[in-house]
């Protein structure tokens, strides 16, 4: 797999997050796979809830973290597939959940604990968010496009991010 492009963006409250998370959804046109990782309460399921908002899922959807149920399906202007490996072993257990097959899909599918899994079973085209804890409400998220339509993605949304905290270039 090619290296991808990385670019670190601060976000100071969950209601930056979710922003971050409803301008990326806004710029999908459907199949992208979006890894993300970090650890418990590092802001993951907070960025899922503003991508969801950016695909269009109604309002009346509470969209949590699907730990117990492994993957929540939601309807918007592109369906949202909400994935928690955190319980599954390995990637067999994957096929027992049909996670591949949402990889030929047109929708949307966002993998929280994607670290789980080895670099090789997911598609060469995804993006990457690695969120870390820098204090209660900051967080530092280093976003990773591989393959041309997901580098020029975040170069988009970075080159448009309204949060107004720092941005700069990341070394993988």
């Amino acid at each position: 797999m090619n290296a991808p492009t990385a670019i670190e963006i601060v976000t100071r409250s969950a209601e930056q997050t979710q922003r971050l998370g409803r301008q990326i959804g806004e710029r999908l046109a459907g199949g992208e796979i979006i890894r993300l990782t970090g650890d418990l309460g590092s802001g993951k399921t907070c960025f899922v809830q503003g991508l969801a908002q950016g695909l269009g899922v109604p309002d009346d959807y509470d969209i949590t973290s699907p730990t117990y149920a492994i993957v929540h399906e939601y309807p918007g202007r592109l369906a949202l597939v909400h994935v928690d490996l955190y319980r599954l072993a390995d990637e067999t257990d994957a096929e027992s959940i049909g996670l591949e097959d949402y990889f030929r899909s047109k929708t949307v599918v966002a993998v929280e604990w994607a670290d789980r899994f080895a670099e090789v079973f997911w598609p060469p085209q995804s993006l990457m968010l690695d969120f870390q804890t820098l204090t209660d409400e900051a967080r530092c998220i280093r976003l990773f496009g591989y393959g041309l339509q997901n580098i020029n993605l975040i170069n988009e949304v970075v080159a448009q991010w309204d949060g107004g905290q720092e941005r700069k270039p990341s070394a993988r």
